[in-house]
């Protein structure tokens, strides 16, 4: 004969449904933040700290004159990152010239 099983407690069901319960609401609310405007936004701001393009790949006129500033004033570092070079390179040369040993033509004079 077959003892008859009891029933399950209450309190061990509860206890197994509330976090699974939680669980699903938290991924919930995330999708929505995240799929959502709430996302969106966050998505535009963290895009315009990092320089990203917009996702149409189109420029405002704010955008391009802010690119065209960039541009310039690399290209006046660089023009100035090479006139250094020059100036250094013309100056380790006469450093070199004055330190140079004299050669045989230069003891005969």
């Amino acid at each position: 004969m077959q003892l008859p099983t009891p029933p399950p407690d209450p309190n061990l069901i509860i206890a197994q449904i509330v976090p699974i319960f939680g669980m699903l609401t938290g991924l919930v609310i995330t999708g929505f933040v995240v799929l959502g405007p709430v996302g969106r936004a966050i998505g535009d701001v963290l895009r315009h700290i990092f320089g990203a393009q917009k996702r149409d790949g189109t420029l405002s006129a704010g955008d391009l004159d802010d690119l065209h500033g960039r541009l310039d004033s690399l290209q006046h570092q660089v023009a100035e990152l090479g006139e250094r070079a020059e100036f250094s390179e013309r100056m380790l040369a006469q450093v070199r010239r004055e330190r140079q040993l004299p050669g045989p033509s230069d003891v005969a004079r």
